[in-house]
């Protein structure tokens, strides 16, 4: 099996946060791979890696960042994939890491989700892949449905909740 999704993080310690995309993928099944390097530890081997994703058969690269979050932009800096950035909240309630992702130099986009966005990226990035996809749009659409069906059943269940002042 080969991936065509890549789910970066700048240190194992994000890995709580990206499992939801990983975890997204694989219901989808999305062949991909995880890997933690950084852009400021692993520089050689970031380059290695955005350089040679391509070739290697990725579409879509998926890249966590906090605190100094410069990963997402230099990864997109060397490739012409799609990146999605997910900001982790480790510092600034992970707002530092939201601006640093989002405030792309003209030229180097950054898709950016919400501050551990994890599971907003993972969808992005089946989204991405389905454009070319009939049925991969189908288990979206299925997906998407399902979401719904489980808002019109809470919807349902509050119903039932009793409080002398409620008047629903």
């Amino acid at each position: 099996m080969t991936p065509i999704v890549s789910i970066i993080m700048g240190s194992t310690s994000d890995l709580p946060v990206m499992e939801k995309a990983a975890q997204f993928l694989d219901e989808m099944e999305i062949p991909f791979e995880i890997h933690a390097l950084s852009a400021h530890r692993t520089p050689a081997e970031v380059e290695s890696f955005a350089k040679g994703a391509q070739e290697r058969g990725i579409k879509v690269i998926i890249a966590a960042a906090g605190m100094a979050a410069h990963l997402c932009g230099v990864i997109a800096s060397m490739t012409t994939l799609p990146v999605i950035g997910v900001p982790i909240n480790s510092t600034l309630d992970g707002m530092d890491a939201l601006l640093a992702i989002v405030q792309m130099p003209p030229g180097i986009p950054v898709a950016t989700v919400g501050i551990n966005g994890a599971l907003n990226a993972g969808i992005l990035a089946v989204q991405m892949l389905a454009v070319a996809d009939e049925p991969l749009q189908e288990k979206l659409a299925a997906y998407k449905e399902a979401l719904k069906t489980k808002i019109v059943k809470a919807n349902a269940e509050l119903a039932q909740v009793k409080y002398t002042y409620k008047t629903n």
